[in-house]
């Protein structure tokens, strides 16, 4: 297994390959996303967020999407806007993998803060960001606009 970038720092698409590949396994944690996939990610890139995946051969295990910012209560960091691993690989150590990649990043990027949001109901994913050493900071309110 490998991790292939699919942006780089600039949030340009290295090969539009892998975002092709992606898709899939992105689609398995995000279902709403829509119909042309490739432009809702580049307009994703252009605000910020950049992409990997961990892959074997030419085939996509997990996908993640970050972005670095900084902000006035963590300084800089590192947050995870997505991290799914392909239903079928899924306790196999890809998530492990990716979420190492993400730590090694954000240390490299000088972040002080390595954070993401998980919604309330997906308890496996809990387990596995407890597992990974993450704890609970803080609870996320959000109001639906439209």
């Amino acid at each position: 297994m490998r991790i292939v970038a699919v942006t780089d720092a600039s949030g340009a698409v290295v090969d539009a390959e892998w975002l092709r590949r992606a898709e899939r396994v992105h689609r398995m944690l995000r279902t709403a996303l829509p119909e042309d996939y490739a432009a809702k990610m580049k307009r994703v890139f252009a605000g910020g967020g950049r992409m990997c995946v961990a892959a074997d051969g030419d085939r996509v295990l997990g996908v993640a999407v970050y972005r670095i910012y900084e902000n006035t209560w963590a300084e800089v960091q590192l947050y995870v806007d997505d991290l799914v691993v392909d239903e079928a690989e899924r306790s196999q150590g890809v998530g492990h993998v990716l979420m190492r990649h993400l730590e090694q990043v954000a240390r490299d990027a000088g972040c002080t803060t390595f954070a993401l949001d998980s919604g309330t109901r997906r308890d496996q994913a809990h387990k596995f960001y407890f597992r990974e050493g993450m704890v609970i900071t803080s609870f996320h309110f959000a109001t639906r606009l439209k």
